[in-house]
């Protein structure tokens, strides 16, 4: 079940392989994201001396957080992979060109999992042949209902 989405991912890059990551997280961003109340727009994954991170996350505080918590909505959190991944990630992203892109935040087994996406950029104008893809794709549905 899905919590929130990255659209803006989808668009901008060309997804070739995701990853399920689980987050280090506090007790008030757990409770503020079954709220619904975080944000993947300006998120970006990094590696950092043999760990992965997310970085720029938007997670709200709910006002009845807790009093002794000085809660940071954009904090780094630290994602939780498997050794094999994290070793696999790093040479794609080193080596070959890619970059690591945060795209949807759901449930898997009650717990809050980050999908990562291993991606390589589009260009302006791949961007524009996707949009007339949904386009055309679009039209002939429309077509098709008129005809029926």
């Amino acid at each position: 079940m899905s919590i929130v989405e990255n659209r803006k991912a989808l668009h901008d890059y060309f997804i070739e392989e995701r990853f399920e990551a689980g987050l280090a997280l506090e007790g008030w961003e757990v409770k503020a994201i079954r709220a619904g109340r975080v944000q993947l727009k300006e998120a970006y994954v990094v590696v950092k001396g043999g760990e992965v991170f997310l970085i720029g996350a938007h997670v709200s505080p709910l006002a009845s957080a807790s009093t002794h918590v000085a809660p940071d909505p954009v904090r780094t959190r630290k994602l939780l992979l498997h050794a094999h991944e994290i070793q696999r990630l790093i040479g794609k992203v080193e080596r070959a060109g890619y970059t690591l892109v945060p795209l949807n935040l759901h449930y898997t087994k009650g717990r809050i999992k980050l999908e990562v996406g291993l991606a390589r950029g589009k260009k302006q104008h791949d961007k524009r042949e996707a949009e007339k893809q949904r386009e055309w794709e679009r039209e002939k549905a429309r077509l098709m209902r008129s005809r029926a």
